[in-house]
């Protein structure tokens, strides 16, 4: 791979995430009103129009609104830097990581977003069992889960090599 070579797949990544994960949300902004929700798996499964204004499973939701977005901003910006500055440091190692940067850097930019947008994120998948629900999440969420999910298996998978001394 050449040192300058534009960085395709996490970039078609990261595109990809945030353009599924904006239109959801706007379909879900449309066609629900807050709080609605649609069963779905009845017993399993709804969709629901929420909005979080902390972090995941809506921690720091409870702070000064002007310090929570410039933190959750902040915080969002340096993860996309992150994942960037990381896709140059391990593109040789296996093109899973790829993958996991752009998803990754796509889940965090479509949150961001909203962040920028509304001060809060759109929030609409539902799981549950019985009266037991998974915090409700988005496209974006997902997508920084797969990441890590494949950047943790890349890691099992193709472990840095050990520089000869």
């Amino acid at each position: 791979m050449k040192k300058d070579e534009l960085p395709i797949v996490p970039l078609a990544w990261l595109l990809g995430v945030v353009i599924l994960d904006q239109l959801t949300k706007e379909l879900v902004m449309a066609y629900f009103g807050l709080y609605e929700l649609q069963p779905v798996i009845p017993g399993l499964f709804n969709l629901t129009y929420l909005t979080n204004t902390g972090a995941a499973f809506g921690m720091l939701a409870g702070a000064q609104s002007v310090w929570r977005q410039v933190f959750f901003v902040g915080v969002a910006v340096a993860a996309i830097g992150v994942m960037f500055f990381s896709y140059r440091q391990f593109r040789s190692q296996g093109k899973i990581f790829a993958h996991a940067i752009g998803l990754v850097a796509g889940g965090a930019a479509g949150n961001l977003i909203d962040r920028l947008r509304f001060g809060a994120v759109v929030d609409f998948l539902d799981f549950y069992v019985g009266t037991h629900h998974w915090p409700a999440f988005n496209v974006a969420d997902s997508a920084i889960t797969v990441g890590v999910g494949l950047f943790i298996l890349g890691t099992i998978m193709y472990p840095p090599k050990e520089s000869e001394e």
